[in-house]
């Protein structure tokens, strides 16, 4: 019985180890909202969608192909360099995925040099300047989301940011905390946000 007893309280700290996770790590600012745009407080369309490319980088950017043809911004950022530097950027690979699923390539913008996280945020900031966009929508992994908003927020000045992951993909789902991977995505993404959180409360 008092095994039983101790099996029990180690699988519901695992279970609120794994929501707490979970609950930081996601960011999801669209949460709230109809699968379009609408007059709802935050659920308004933006001026670009941006992706961000690393993991599983085909779920990202048809989550941001799905944004766009639902209206919520007229503009898609396909962000990353090469994974395989023999072979063509993620961005451009990402580029070619959307325009397949018939969106305008007038409407796709890239960025191939980025290789970090903050790369990513620092080469995109660039375009939003340069096109004098004043708000996006950042999609990646559900994982990868906390990371994102924080290194966009630092690169990006005066441009309103909102969040949407990727629900689920080949790393990453509901059941994440029952994987080896799953664990071994999350702990150094909460590991670097806090430390990235910390270190810029330090410098303000």
């Amino acid at each position: 019985m008092k095994a039983v007893k101790i099996i029990v309280i180690v699988i519901l700290a695992l279970l609120l180890v794994a929501w707490g996770v979970s609950s930081y790590l996601t960011v999801d600012d669209l949460a709230a909202c109809d699968a379009t745009p609408s007059a709802k407080k935050g659920c308004h369309a933006a001026d670009v969608i941006v992706a961000v490319s690393g993991g599983d980088t085909s779920a990202r950017a048809k989550e941001a192909i799905k944004l766009y043809k639902n209206g919520w911004a007229p503009i898609i950022i396909f962000s990353g360099a090469a994974a395989d530097k023999s072979g063509p950027s993620n961005a451009s690979v990402m580029q070619q995925l959307a325009i397949n699923e018939g969106v305008d390539p007038i409407d796709i913008l890239i960025e191939e040099n980025s290789e970090t996280t903050h790369e990513n945020a620092k080469e995109t900031s660039t375009i939003f300047t340069k096109r004098s966009m004043e708000s996006a929508i950042l999609v990646t992994s559900a994982y990868h989301e906390r990371r994102v908003m924080l290194e966009f927020e630092r690169s990006t000045k005066d441009v309103e940011l909102r969040g949407h992951p990727v629900a689920s993909d080949n790393q990453w789902g509901p059941f994440w905390w029952l994987t080896p991977t799953g664990w071994m995505l999350a702990i150094p993404e909460v590991v670097q946000s806090l430390l990235f959180s910390i270190s810029v409360r330090g410098g303000a």
